[in-house]
């Protein structure tokens, strides 16, 4: 299952367009080949087989096909395997891994999976607490129509707010929301000391955005984009890496009833 994972990667070419992708995500055909020894033509079929491996993902806007860095199934690996080799033998997979899940230059992270499931059970899965406090620790209280207020129930602590609201609930296609307020509740419940979780409030509230879009053979196509994030925010780098194991941890309860942490 992996093996086109470790085929793609082989080639320094490959890790190179990985490499741009992950300075400056969702670039272009044409910007890709900028300064790079390759044809077109070269380019074109060293990006098919990286979307083939799952570890890009392309989506049209206007007349440009960008590509965007998925860096969920090197997580994946690292996550379920890792441990079961010696750590000098993996210490490349594992730099390579922190490598793929660093900051993004643009002011949103952008992650998109294909989930072996159906659009009304991935639905019921971002919103229902059963789901969600198994995958995520976090529990939502909303009604989930259009500009519906949400709160946010983590670690014994519930957070609201009345900017915390539903901003897109189109079932089985878009779900997007505010992200939450930092409050001083939060950060204690949260081990987040009162400096960092100061300067996080102060940015700008960031948004999340899930799309659906069914594939073919029962598979789910979800992308996630957090924007609205300041790109020189402390918030920003915070999380980095946290939603690819989240994603991780959401297609594992959803195809085989566990979470990554019982899986091994």
């Amino acid at each position: 299952m992996d093996d086109p994972i470790f085929k793609a990667l082989a080639d320094p070419y490959r890790r190179l367009l990985l490499d741009r992708l992950n300075e400056h995500n969702g670039q272009s055909l044409r910007e890709l080949c900028t300064d790079l020894d390759l044809t077109r033509q070269a380019v074109s079929k060293h990006l098919a087989v990286l979307e083939a491996a799952g570890l890009i993902r392309a989506a049209r806007q206007g007349r440009e096909k960008l590509h965007y860095l998925d860096a969920g199934p090197i997580t994946a690996i690292a996550d379920r395997w890792i441990n079961r080799y010696h750590r000098d033998r993996t210490r490349v997979l594992a730099d390579l891994k922190h490598t793929l899940e660093a900051p993004m230059s643009r002011a949103e992270f952008v992650y998109t999976t294909y989930i072996r499931t159906t659009p009304q059970q991935l639905w019921n899965a971002l919103r229902d607490p059963e789901f969600t406090r198994a995958y995520w620790g976090v529990t939502f209280r909303s009604d989930w129509t259009e500009n519906a207020p949400m709160a946010w129930e983590e670690k014994g602590n519930t957070t609201d707010d009345p900017a915390q609201r539903v901003l897109v609930a189109d079932p089985y296609r878009r779900l997007s929301y505010t992200w939450h307020t930092f409050t001083p509740q939060w950060a204690e419940a949260a081990g987040v000391d009162e400096q960092t979780r100061a300067t996080i409030a102060a940015e700008p509230r960031s948004t999340v955005t899930f799309d659906l879009e069914p594939a073919e053979d029962g598979v789910v196509k979800l992308t996630v984009i957090h924007g609205d994030l300041d790109p020189d925010g402390l918030l920003h780098d915070m999380l980095r890496g946290g939603w690819s194991r989240l994603l991780s941890d959401l297609k594992t309860l959803l195809e085989t009833g566990r979470v990554l942490a019982e899986v091994g």
